[in-house]
């Protein structure tokens, strides 16, 4: 075999836009890249998708001889890169909300068979990153909760469903970033934790979905000094990768790495740097998204220093997953088809929860309720770079009459003090909340309303962290996921035709 074609096998990079590119073609023309990563700056629609991903294979298939993997972060909720019409399931810490571990099955079953459909074939979900760090600013609601063993439970009916579905699944992010608060995006984070330690928490999720078949599991970049001696990150580490996961938990699959390009590896140590390390710490499958020179270059560095051995294991695992990929693709009919929308609603509607209140009731909201929010923004490069623009708090007004107040994601005093002037004209206050246990504001703002003499609801559309402290003051309620489904699910609620069900999987 080529050796150009067995290292292009091993890099994963991606493309600007929705169309394939001249340098993109060149890319895999001269390197022989065999695998792409999309985003939603790649999809304009389920059909356009389609044609792309045919597009790849043609281009692929034709110069190494072999399919492409192409793989996208389909995780549900507000990280989807296919969004609507397509099924959006809820994301993680929503569907662990439910306490109905079928529910997780049945969302990857959906997921899977609805990217199949449009031609993509690896889904990198589901997150099973312990999130025991109620500031971790890059997990959070990704996660099924901070108990390791609901976490292992959802997350594995979770990767089971998507390879139900015909698309392989990959476990994340090993050995776990659920108790850090820094987002490996930006920085290089540490999690100073002994192999005991990680045993009882980060890595029980993972050794279970290793042993229920995991076919595929990506590396994080955080350092773990207790339990490697060279200081170098998980995913550059021989010692976490060969000694931990393959021969501790004896797995056979394949290995990924999370973005070379994040800054925990691009700002300490380079990214073609990074990925060569990656390599010969035993990464079977590299990430390079968003440079298509940054991969040629990686590629090359590769050939030089890549023994033969090593390079034909990693080559023969890529091959035998590949050829787990189904050859009967689910009808183009199932995307966003009405079983599918109606199954991820009700999941939806069986997420929210009550968190606590005054009472146990929530208050009735009077003749002219205050409906008071931000519009969803992106909270960390993990997820889009434009969420989907609705705004609960129009909604909440335009279906239970009122008055909207769409404030900013970060409320100053100025505008504060208007939003509570405002609110005392009003027979009941709604304010949602996103990632306000991070932008400080947005709790002031919640805190100050409940100061006044009228009923507040405070309601959580991201991380039911928001809600800490304010429950003995306000009717809390947790949503996990600022979709349409979970902001006309809050809508049911207030309007006293749906009941809370869900029940919040972590602490607050």
């Amino acid at each position: 075999m080529d050796r150009r074609i067995m290292i292009g096998q091993k890099l994963v990079t991606g493309l600007p836009g929705t169309e394939v590119t001249e340098e993109f073609i060149q890319l895999v023309k001269k390197f022989k890249v065999g695998n792409v990563i999309l985003f939603a700056r790649n999809i304009a629609s389920p059909e356009q998708l389609r044609k792309l991903c045919a597009d790849l294979q043609e281009l692929i298939q034709k110069e190494t001889g072999i399919p492409a993997f192409i793989t996208i972060d389909q995780e549900g909720g507000i990280t989807s890169r296919l969004g609507s019409p397509a099924t959006v399931v809820p994301g993680a810490m929503g569907t662990a909300a439910t306490g109905k571990p079928e529910y997780a099955f049945e969302a990857g079953r959906i997921t899977g068979e609805e990217l199949l459909a449009c031609g993509v074939n690896f889904d990198l979900a589901p997150d099973m990153d312990v999130n025991s760090n109620p500031l971790n600013p890059v997990i959070g609601a990704r996660s099924y909760g901070d108990q390791p063993e609901k976490v292992a439970e959802f997350g594995i009916q979770m990767m089971k469903g998507l390879c139900s579905g015909g698309v392989l699944s990959c476990i994340k992010h090993f050995p776990g970033h659920g108790d850090t608060a820094v987002d490996s995006h930006l920085g290089l984070p540490c999690i100073d934790k002994s192999m005991e330690e990680l045993d009882r928490c980060e890595l029980l999720p993972f050794k279970k979905a290793v042993e229920a078949g995991a076919p595929a599991v990506m590396t994080t970049h955080i350092l773990f000094p207790q339990i490697e001696p060279d200081n170098v990150p998980a995913t550059m580490s021989p010692t976490i990768l060969q000694g931990i996961l393959r021969k501790k938990f004896n797995f056979k699959g394949l290995i990924l790495s999370d973005c070379m390009m994040m800054d925990a590896i691009a700002q300490h140590y380079g990214t073609v740097k990074g990925t060569c390390a990656a390599a010969l710490a035993g990464v079977d499958m590299i990430f390079i998204c968003h440079s298509n020179p940054l991969t040629a270059e990686a590629c090359a560095e590769l050939d030089k220093l890549l023994p033969d051995d090593m390079l034909k294991e990693s080559f023969d695992r890529i091959l035998a997953a590949k050829k787990q990929i189904p050859a009967e693709i689910p009808p183009f009919a199932n995307v966003g088809c009405e079983e599918h929308l109606k199954a991820a609603n009700e999941m939806f509607r069986a997420s929210i929860t009550f968190a606590g209140g005054p009472t146990t009731q929530l208050p009735a909201l009077g003749e002219k309720p205050l409906f008071v929010g931000c519009a969803p923004f992106q909270t960390t490069q993990a997820n889009n770079p434009e969420e989907n623009g609705m705004s609960i708090s129009h909604v909440l007004k335009n279906e239970l009459g009122g008055t909207a107040y769409p404030c900013v994601p970060t409320p100053d005093e100025v505008e504060r003090a208007k939003v509570v002037a405002l609110a005392r004209e009003h027979t009941a206050v709604v304010i949602s909340t996103f990632n306000a246990h991070l932008r400080l504001e947005q709790r002031k703002l919640a805190e100050e309303l409940c100061q006044l003499s009228i009923p507040v609801i405070c309601v959580a559309m991201r991380n039911p962290y928001d809600l800490s402290g304010l429950m003995d003051k306000a009717w809390c309620l947790a949503a996990y996921d600022y979709t349409a489904d979970a902001i006309h699910a809050i809508r049911d609620i207030l309007g006293g035709k749906l009941e809370c069900t869900g029940t919040c999987p972590v602490f607050i």
